[in-house]
């Protein structure tokens, strides 16, 4: 059984920021297009700033953070922050590989989902990189709709990204 909850201690920021480490080395091995463009948007020195302040970055009422739970042991995480008002944008959703196929993709999704709804937000953007058709499948089957890019991007980013909405 997968069990999704808030971090609440130290250890549990630090499981996700563990898991946060491991989908960037993931997103790293992608392909040298999508290597280049994981470099881009997330240089070693901004990624670890933003791992530093993940706490705050993804507070309440602004944004969120879920962990993902199997026999005790997390396999899974994904996060929210505010975009513009009443817009949340979706960053990180990610499943340790031995874990995958048990269903904490879609329940992570869900839970934020849900407490993006209870914080009021009234939109959900995100994105995913092209490579990852069963991420992008997943947000098809909930319910999000593609579209264009949502922010300023490098064209050469924006061209292995695939974007998602979902009114709320």
């Amino acid at each position: 059984m997968i069990a999704i909850a808030d971090p609440a201690s130290p250890q549990d920021f630090d499981a996700v920021r563990r898991l946060c480490w491991d989908y960037r080395a993931f997103l790293l091995t992608l392909g040298p297009d999508d290597k280049r463009a994981v470099l881009a948007a997330y240089p070693q020195e901004k990624y670890t700033a933003l791992m530093d302040r993940i706490a705050t970055e993804h507070a309440p009422p602004a944004g969120g953070i879920k962990l993902a739970r199997h026999q005790g042991k997390a396999i899974g995480c994904g996060m929210f922050h505010t975009v513009l008002p009443g817009t949340a944008e979706i960053k990180r959703v990610y499943v340790a590989p031995a874990a995958r196929s048990l269903g904490a993709g879609r329940a992570l999704m869900l839970a934020l989902i849900d407490q993006c709804r209870a914080q009021g937000f009234q939109r959900i953007v995100m994105d995913t990189g092209q490579p990852l058709q069963a991420a992008a499948r997943l947000y098809d089957d909930l319910g999000f709709r593609r579209r264009g890019p949502y922010t300023d991007m490098p064209a050469e980013i924006a061209a292995r990204m695939l974007f998602f909405e979902m009114a709320l």
